[in-house]
Parts: C-alpha cells; structure tokens; sequence
C-alpha cells in the first residue's frame, strides 16, 4: 500500500498538469513552468504502477496538447489534434523510462539515475523533430527560453537538445530531492553536479554574448509587407471560393486585379526602401499572389526594380494554376542584375493547412558582397536538420519569408531564434499575419514589426554581413545521438542489475520510500 503522502498523487498530476499548460511554447508561455511542471509530474509516476503513471502523464500531455491549439487559433477538433496527440504520446514516454529505468540503477548510480529522464527526453524530441510531418514545432522545451539568451548559447554546440537536456534534467533533480525528503548527504552529488553543469552553461553563454558580440560590418535589409487593406482584400476575394480547385478555375480577369493591387503595394514599398539605403528586401511568404502565366512579366518587373537600385529582392510567390495541386509556394532571389538566382520551393507544407507539393529541401545559398545568403520558408524553419544545411554551407544571413495568423505568429517567430543560434547565421523572417524579426546568430533581436499594429509593415535592421562557423553546424545532432546512446547503455546496465539480482528487482511497484525509489538492491 502507498504511504499516506502517495495519497497527494494526483494532486501532484494536477498542479504539474496546470503548469505544463504554460510549457507549450503558446502566446501565454510562462518559462518557469517548462522547468517546473516536470518535477510534478515525475513525482506522479514515481509513486505509482508503471501503466497508471504512464496513462496519468498521457492525459496530463493530451489536455496540453489540445490547449496548445486552442492557444494557437486552431480548431481544437480538428485533424491536427491526432497529430499532436502522436507527438505528444512520443513525449509521454520518458516518463516511462524513467519509472522503469532509474529505480534499478541502485543507490551507488544516484547521480547517473537522474540522467534517465533527460536523456530520454532528448531521444523524445529527437524522433519527433526527425520523423514527424511537424518538424519541432510542439514540445520543444528550449523554445520555451527564448529569451534567455545566455542559457540559449549552448545551442550552437549541441543544438536546441542541449537546453531541452538541461531543463529535464533539473525535473529529474528536483524530483530525487523530493524522494529523499531534501536529505543533503543523500542528495549533494547530483545537485553539485547539476549545479556545476549549468552553472557552466549559463556563465559561458553570458562570456560569450558579452566579449564575442558580430564585429563585422552590417548591411541594412528590409522586409515589407503589403498593406492590411490590400491584403484583406485578396484574402476577401480568396475566401469566396469554396475550394482551392474552384479558385483555380476562376476567370483570371477577376483574380488579375486583386493580385495587382497586392504586388504593386510591394513593389512600392521595395522601391521606397532601396532608395533609403537598403540592400537587401525581403517579402513574406505568398506575398504576391500570381497567375501561373503572369509569373515571367513579374520577375521581370522586380528584375528591372532591383537593377535600378542595384539591390537582391526575395519575392515570396504563391503561383496559381489550373492543375493540381493548384499552387506552389515559391521564394525567387532576384540580385541586382536583374536576374534570378534561385527559385525555392516549401519542403514542409503545414500538416492539415496546405496543399502543396514539397520542394527538394535543399537549401540554396549564394555568395554577395553582403555575405553568403540562404533560404527557407515559414514552416521549413521548424526542421532542425533542414535548417542546419545552411549552416554547414557557411550561410551569413538566412531569409526566411514567412505567413502565420494572430494567435500563432508571434510563438512561431520566437522558436526560428533557435535556428539562428544553432547555425551561427543571422535570420531575417519577413512574416505576414504575425512577428516579423530579424535576429543575429547570438539571438538579438535586431528589429521586429507587429503586422497588426501599423497598416503598413515594414522592418529595416542592420545586419551582420558575416556569421560564425558553429560546432552543431558542423557535427549536427552529434549530442542527440549521444544521448541514445546513453540511454542504451543505462539500459543495459539496469539489465544486468535486473539479472544479477532478480528477486529483489522494483518492477511494477510504486516507488514510495527513499530506499525503494532509488532501486536499492
């Protein structure tokens, strides 16, 4: 029978329930809650059978799930519910690991116990971040710090795994503290050790923001928007078709006005920002809307803009033509030659929001008196690895056209930070319907505009012209491969435990005292 403080069991899985609602990375994130609600819900598992602390966590996860949409603007029944709850399962699972694993590493692996839960979060998030159709986009625990920047640095050695790894790890701390009841001699090794870890992580993060800030020169970039009046307008119009295929079947002398108006606010406001200096501008993503006929005149007429002015224009294209499926969304990098040097195609369509055929997902670079720039879409951003092409190609500044709406535009802006960090390159992400910002690759923000507070969006910064070759950028997700590693090794080790002394071997019961918490054999 469980002692009377495992009664306080699903009072522990309410409160870490009501935190992790504020862990999801949504417009009402708290930090904190990312490093707290962990600790709650470890102590839940730990002091119960493993299938009731599993199912607990998983309802625990699934109610976060369904919030993090509804905090998102998006219908809460809809399919991308059963997207989440796949994703949020995955991240369920280290719980399990840890209810399992850690008792049978013995008093002796107290320190190494609490190693379990972190790394098989990272193993969590790695799966999902690899395999799945939505990249990291939900349940990552660095985007939760987003700003803290020196905590963040670590992300250009191990990647955003580093930081996940940190946060889990302070959970499983916590909750072996809690287990032997604040015991200092029982519980001085893991804490110093957790202690000293981040202690260095958040001191060399700080170190480097503070001495190695960008020295290089800067170039001004500018990234415009069409006006919400404009916009509103086409989406209007967009709106009154009850299909994408009955759009694109629609008389093109209704479409071709609407479309102009959008495209000749933009290139106006191109126009206006190479005069005042800039050298590069940046559209958002399906920033100009075009017949698939129409197309060549429009690069034409960018093409003659930035001859002018002798600037690089990224367009952000949503080509429309009669044949499925109907659209592509597009980025062409115009230079000041008037030609195009690369036409970019989304590798990742939103699961359940767009139609649209992949592009290859390699990532265009091209060499400027401005640095090396590269390319990404919106939601491309969210996949650490495709990301991190441009990093290993030596990309100075990134761009990335992007499209969200109000609930979600802010929190989508915030996570492509991580991408900066990791790759060592400044990113400009121009987005409509959201937070359009630029950051350096140390995780400054340089400028920002919210497209719904001024008519017109416009940003301007001043951008490092050269970037810095990072370790992640170099070895990718070296870290995450070491962490399962690890893994495999404490289950190997807890396996041979488990053969040398089977009759005294914790599965299946509930962890309720500090001797049987920590597998003491």
């Amino acid at each position: 029978m469980p002692q009377p403080a495992d009664r306080l069991g699903y009072l522990w899985l309410g409160i870490g329930t009501v935190l992790s609602l504020f862990a999801v990375h949504g417009r009402w994130d708290v930090p904190v809650a990312a490093w707290l609600y962990g600790v709650f819900l470890l102590r839940y598992t730990r002091t119960r059978r493993p299938f009731v602390g599993f199912v607990g966590v998983w309802a625990a996860s699934a109610v976060s799930a369904a919030f993090w949409l509804y905090e998102s603007g998006v219908d809460v029944l809809s399919p991308i519910l059963l997207l989440c709850l796949a994703l949020s399962t995955v991240l369920t699972v280290p719980y399990l690991v840890d209810r399992l694993l850690a008792p049978r590493l013995g008093v002796p692996g107290a320190l190494v116990a609490t190693l379990v839960f972190p790394l098989a979060r990272v193993c969590a998030e790695y799966v999902n971040a690899m395999f799945s159709p939505a990249g990291s986009i939900f349940g990552s625990l660095a985007a939760t710090q987003h700003d803290n920047r020196p905590l963040l640095q670590v992300a250009a050695v191990t990647g955003s795994y580093g930081v996940s790894f940190l946060i889990a790890w302070f959970a499983a701390v916590c909750a072996g503290v809690w287990e032997r009841r604040f015991s200092w001699l029982a519980i001085r090794i893991p804490v110093l050790a957790y202690g000293v870890v981040l202690g260095m992580v958040v001191i060399g993060g700080g170190v480097r923001l503070a001495l190695f800030p960008p020295s290089a020169g800067t170039v001004r970039v500018a990234g415009v928007s069409p006006t919400r009046s404009a916009l509103a307008h086409r989406t209007a119009m967009l709106d009154s078709f009850a299909s994408l295929s009955q759009l694109a079947q629609a008389d093109p002398a209704l479409l071709r006005p609407v479309f102009a108006a959008v495209t000749d606010d933009l290139l106006a406001a191109s126009e206006r920002e190479a005069r005042a200096g800039a050298r590069i501008i940046v559209w958002p993503e399906t920033g100009a809307g075009v017949l698939t006929g129409d197309r060549a005149e429009l690069i034409t007429r960018v093409g003659v803009l930035a001859r002018t002015h002798g600037v690089y224009l990224e367009l952000g294209l949503g080509v429309l033509s009669r044949q499925p499926p109907y659209v592509r969304n597009q980025a062409v990098l115009i230079d000041p030659r008037g030609q195009v040097v690369w036409t970019y195609e989304k590798a990742h369509p939103v699961p359940g929001l767009e139609e649209l055929t992949p592009g290859d997902g390699v990532v265009p670079t091209v060499d400027t008196p401005y640095g090396r720039l590269g390319n990404l879409i919106c939601f491309d951003a969210d996949f650490p690895s495709l990301a991190r092409q441009g990093g290993s190609q030596g990309v100075d500044l990134m761009l990335v056209p992007s499209n969200d709406w109000r609930e979600f535009g802010e929190a989508h802006t915030e996570k492509a930070t991580l991408r900066a960090i990791e790759n060592g390159y400044s990113l400009v992400r121009q987005d409509t319907n959201g937070l359009a910002q630029t950051v350096d690759y140390q995780g400054r923000v340089l400028a920002s505009s919210n497209y719904f507070t001024s008519d017109q969006q416009t940003m301007v910064a001043y951008v490092p012209s050269k970037g810095v070759r990072t370790i992640y950028a170099a070895v990718g997700d070296v870290f995450a491969w070491l962490c399962v590693a690890a893994l495999a090794a404490l289950v190997g080790v807890a396996a041979r435990r488990a053969v040398r002394w089977p009759a005294r071997t914790l599965a299946g019961r509930p962890a309720v005292t500090e001797r049987a918490s920590m597998g003491t054999p």
